[in-house]
């Protein structure tokens, strides 16, 4: 990171007046500091350090149970030597240039990125600040900077000692390093401990931890949304009689896309109520009105004739001679569902008119949407879109859809409202599950041809899947017509695979589709992780060993998941011929390996015993973090495979809340063993990856025990009940 710092920005202060040190980045993205009362306007903090010696670290990413708060203080408190117990966390302002996603050049969190990007950035802002601070004591003192050291939040060089904020109008005055110096691994005190607490969890318990849902401003209004039961359909009329027999109720209007009839109540009751008692006249004719099964089938004619070719070192034209001439093939066709995020806090945003622009009360994901999506509709400039960021109940992507939908519609119901007052739109449980955004229906086929030896001479891998990034602001993204998104996990496959031909086909549907935990990994991985398996039988292969055989160790991330693979293989005392399950697999540049064991009864009668889970992530930031994510992404994967899915009749959802689109039960979570691969690499991503082994280690372990292999989800279509 080069430094060009203005000695404007640093020559303010003093002891009398100085109340914070602010150290971060200007827009060059050069080390910056300066002092609480006069910042620079391009200048983005990420730390804080208050004149009563308290830290506080500007987090970039928002906290939606991930744990970012946690793990970018982390990165800041170790390098300053901070006492835990003595450091806060903020969210960021919203503002796209100051606080953008190093990978996603837009302020947002996902991706399993924010740790990742944010590793060195973090890092050397709290370097850079203890070394303002040493120096600033060293002039105080008068001592040679190097006989000073910091012990939880307190210098000390000889008999003299003093906390951050004694040193901070000074620290004011000096100009950072242009490269400081981090820590080297064995110095690391924070990271790296499992026993540090989350920085989420004391107001999470106690209550006094502010969501989106709780926010309730005077003279609010409720607002909710009767939204078109067939995706794609639009309002004609409306009779709003009923609706005003609600007592509560204050007024119903058209949303100007048509795409619904917004209903205002004095509170969250009174607007579901009144909405539900609308009568709503629908055009659909441009709505989706085929039912699953017809889907399925129309994914499946896909699959004849792909539309493109998703690798370019073989197409399906040179594999299907290899294949022809081949000993034996393995053959196998996958489908999969429709797959709703439904996080536990339903969605909601409250704006409210500030000034001569607006306050947007939003769990915001993605802000670099919300503010030019509420400012475009309300016509306003962007700079007079405020954005309040709080916790998020979960999202599993939800959140982050390149539409800003519910912060479009909060926007447009706000301005039907006038403007005047703040406004809170809420959804239920039933809005969401039956008209939200979903992991995209996919289907799979694949044809693997063998020598005498059992080697594969060629393979052909064919999907269908509706892409979620073509039409969307992400649309960059694709290259040759092929959506990353959609073969991801297959094209991406760390395997040695020779002539692997991959040809993808779009699906079309008007149902909206959405990244979805692991996003495409969601079902490439179960599909090659099932043909890996099958390949292992057929060969009379170990499964762990035909695995570790198609790694070629010369690779990095190769070599990172023959590790992984090993560790959960020595965790779980894995031997050749157990009647369990393994899957292992490569996604947002993480390693994960599970084993699966089962009790089966009555042959069909499943019970998930116990997952063992080897992650290699690089440098562990927080060990126990990191195991809950592997711990809830099992939980997450195991409830969708199993019994979920989103059906559709005549293009309506069948499903509205938890009792037909069911939760994991705390009885059928199986016991969790998560072992973390020891690396002083750069961090990686923990959020996604450890779901998409986690399904087919258990079809594997089905198999292992039933002999019955599961190419269609969820499991309950193959029989077999979930105990």
């Amino acid at each position: 990171m080069n430094v060009n710092v203005s000695r404007r920005g640093f020559l303010i202060g003093s002891a009398a007046t100085t109340t914070a040190l602010l150290v971060g980045v200007n827009a060059k993205g050069a080390l910056a500091a300066t002092a609480s009362e006069a910042p620079m306007t391009d200048f983005n903090p990420f730390v804080k350090i208050d004149a009563d010696g308290t830290l506080s670290v500007v987090i970039k990413h928002f906290e939606m149970g991930q744990g970012t708060t946690t793990g970018l203080t982390t990165l800041v408190a170790e390098e300053l030597d901070a006492d835990w117990s003595r450091v806060k966390t903020e969210f960021a302002a919203a503002d796209n240039k100051k606080y953008a996603n190093l990978f996603f050049s837009i302020q947002g969190t996902g991706g399993s990125t924010s740790i990742a990007n944010s590793y060195m950035q973090y890092r050397e802002a709290g370097a850079a600040a203890r070394d303002l601070l040493i120096r600033a004591a060293a002039q105080s003192w008068g001592v040679d900077p190097s006989s000073i050291t910091i012990e939880k939040s307190v210098l000390k060089s000889g008999g003299k000692s003093g906390h951050y904020g004694e040193f901070i109008a000074i620290a004011t005055t000096l100009t950072p390093v242009e490269k400081p110096t981090v820590k080297t691994p064995d110095q690391f005190r924070l990271i790296g401990d499992a026993s540090l607490h989350r920085k989420d969890n004391n107001s999470k318990t106690d209550g006094t931890a502010i969501f989106a849902m709780d926010v309730n401003l005077p003279g609010m209004v409720y607002a909710a949304i009767y939204r078109a039961p067939k995706f794609g359909g639009t309002v004609t009329s409306f009779d709003d009689s009923e609706a005003k027999k609600v007592g509560g109720f204050i007024a119903a209007q058209v949303l100007p896309n048509k795409a619904g009839v917004v209903a205002y109540g004095k509170n969250t009751w009174a607007a579901f109520q009144a909405r539900d008692a609308l009568s709503i006249e629908w055009d659909f004719s441009k709505a989706e009105t085929r039912s699953t099964d017809k889907m399925i089938e129309d994914h499946k004619a896909l699959l004849d004739a792909p539309q493109f070719n998703a690798n370019h070192e073989a197409s399906l034209d040179d594999v299907a001679p290899l294949l022809k001439g081949a000993a034996k093939t393995i053959d196998a066709e996958f489908t999969f569902p429709f797959l709703v995020h439904a996080p536990l806090e339903a969605l909601n945003c409250t704006i409210e008119p500030v000034g001569k622009g607006v306050r947007v009360h939003d769990g915001c994901q993605m802000p670099a949407l919300t503010v030019p999506t509420v400012a475009g509709i309300l016509k306003l400039d962007p700079s007079l879109v405020e954005v309040r960021t709080l916790y998020a109940g979960g999202s599993f992507g939800r959140r982050a859809n390149p539409q800003a939908d519910y912060n479009a519609e909060a926007a447009m119901a706000f301005d039907l409202m006038g403007r005047k007052v703040p406004v809170k739109l809420v959804w239920s449980r039933e809005d969401d599950i039956r008209g939200g955004y979903y992991r995209p229906m996919a289907a799979h086929r694949a044809k693997i041809g063998l020598d005498d030896s059992g080697k594969i001479v060629a393979w052909d891998h064919r999907l269908a899947v509706k892409s979620i990034m073509k039409g969307s602001l992400f649309e960059g993204m694709i290259k040759d017509n092929v959506d990353p998104t959609s073969v991801e996990g297959v094209s991406e496959s760390l395997y040695t695979v020779p002539n692997f031909g991959i040809g993808l086909s779009d699906f079309q549907t008007p149902v909206p589709i959405l990244w979805w935990r692991s996003v495409g990994n969601t079902h490439t991985a179960y599909a090659m992780e099932t043909l890996m398996d099958m390949l292992a039988h057929e060969t009379g292969q170990d499964p762990i060993e035909l695995r570790l055989a198609m790694l070629d160790p010369s690779g990095a991330n190769q070599a990172r998941m023959i590790n992984a693979i090993k560790l959960v293989r020595d965790m779980s005392g894995w031997k050749k011929g157990d009647k369990r399950g393994f899957a292992c697999h490569f996604s947002f540049n993480t390693c994960v390996a599970v084993v699966a064991d089962i009790t089966v009864s009555d042959e069909t009668s499943v019970h998930v015993d116990k997952l063992y889970m080897a992650v290699e992530c690089g440098v562990a930031i927080n060990p126990d973090v990191i195991k809950a994510q592997m711990e809830g992404g099992a939980g997450f994967a195991l409830a969708a495979i199993m019994r979920d899915q989103i059906t559709l009749s005549e293009g309506e959802v069948e499903q509205s809340n938890f009792p037909d689109y069911e939760l994991l039960r705390n009885a059928e979570m199986p016991a969790v063993e998560v072992g973390i691969v020891e690396s002083n690499n750069a961090p990686t991503g923990v959020g996604e990856p450890g779901v998409p082994p986690t399904g087919p280690a258990l079809a594997n372990a089905i198999f292992a025990t039933t002999g019955k292999r599961i190419f269609d989800l969820p499991m309950t279509k193959a029989g077999f009940d979930f105990v």
